[in-house]
C-alpha cells in the first residue's frame, strides 16, 4: 500500500515539474511581452580588482543585450518594440554550484537539482523570467574560464566573463549566447573542432564565395574565416540569429 502511495506522489511530483517546463516554456518564447533577465554578479576568484569591477559595473553595460535582441527579433517578423530587458542586482556573495566537466549522467542530474535549489534561494523573490549567474574573473590571474552554460529547464544560466572594460563586448556575445540556450537554442558548432556547422552554424551560408564569413551565427559564436579556421566574434555587432535559431526560440514557425 505505501508503495503505491510513493510511486502516486512521485508520479504526481514528476507530472508538476514536467507541467512547470511547459508552462515556462511557453511563456519565455511567446514573445506577447517582454521577457525580464536578471543579471546577478558574482565575484569568481575573490579578488580586490574584480570586485573593484563589480562595484562600477551598471546596467548601461547590458544595454547591447537589449538592442541585438530588439533588432535580431524584428529582422525575424517579432513586432514586440522591446523583447528583453536586463535587469543588473546587486553581487551575490557566494557562486552557484559547479558542474565538474567529466561529471557523468547522475552527477549531472545532482548538481541540475542543487543549482535551481541554489537559484530559488539566492533569487527567487527577483523580478526575472530567466537569471543569468555572471561569475567574474580577473584577465591577468585567469586566462582561460570555465566553459558557460544555459539551460532552459529552470531558466537560468551560467556565464563566465573577464572583469575588465576591454572585454565586455565579447562578455555580451558570450551572455546572449547562453541567454538562446535558456530559451531553447541549440549550438551550431561541432564540439570536437569548434568551427561553425555548415548551414545552421554560418550567417551568411549562401554568400559566394563562402570564405570568409563576414559574420557570425549567435548559437556558433565564431566566424567562419575558411573551412578549417574561426575566430571569435568580437562583439554583437558581428552576430546574428539564424533562421533555425530563431524558429527554436519562437520567433518564426518551424
Amino acid at each position: 500500500m505505501w508503495r503505491i502511495v510513493r510511486i502516486a506522489v512521485l508520479l504526481t511530483i514528476l507530472a508538476f515539474v514536467a507541467l512547470g517546463a511547459l508552462v515556462d516554456r511557453w511563456r519565455t518564447t511567446d514573445w506577447d511581452n517582454t521577457l525580464w533577465i536578471g543579471v546577478f554578479p558574482v565575484n569568481a576568484d575573490g579578488r580586490d580588482t574584480t570586485g573593484e569591477y563589480l562595484a562600477r559595473l551598471d546596467a548601461a553595460q547590458f544595454r547591447d543585450v537589449e538592442a541585438f535582441f530588439a533588432a535580431q527579433a524584428h529582422a525575424h517578423g517579432v513586432a514586440l518594440d522591446r523583447p528583453v530587458h536586463v535587469e543588473l542586482y546587486p553581487a551575490l556573495d557566494e557562486a552557484p554550484p559547479r558542474l565538474a566537466p567529466d561529471a557523468g549522467l547522475p552527477s549531472r542530474v545532482w548538481w541540475s537539482l542543487r543549482a535551481r535549489y541554489f537559484s530559488w534561494r539566492v533569487a527567487g523573490d527577483r523580478l526575472a523570467h530567466v537569471r543569468l549567474y555572471v561569475l567574474y574573473h580577473d584577465p591577468d590571474h585567469t586566462q582561460a574560464v570555465p566553459h558557460s552554460l544555459g539551460l532552459q529547464k529552470g531558466l537560468f544560466g551560467i556565464v563566465h566573463a573577464y572583469a575588465e572594460e576591454p572585454y565586455e563586448a565579447t562578455n555580451s556575445v558570450v551572455v546572449v549566447h547562453e541567454l538562446m540556450h535558456t530559451l531553447g537554442a541549440t549550438d551550431k558548432y561541432d564540439p570536437a573542432t569548434l568551427l561553425p556547422s555548415f548551414p545552421g552554424g554560418y550567417a551568411e551560408p549562401e554568400a559566394e564565395p563562402r570564405y570568409p564569413q563576414r559574420l557570425a551565427e549567435v548559437m556558433a559564436g565564431r566566424v567562419a574565416l575558411s573551412p578549417g579556421q574561426a575566430r571569435m566574434a568580437e562583439s554583437l555587432d558581428e552576430v546574428v540569429v539564424g533562421p533555425a535559431t530563431a524558429a527554436e526560440i519562437g520567433w518564426v514557425a518551424q
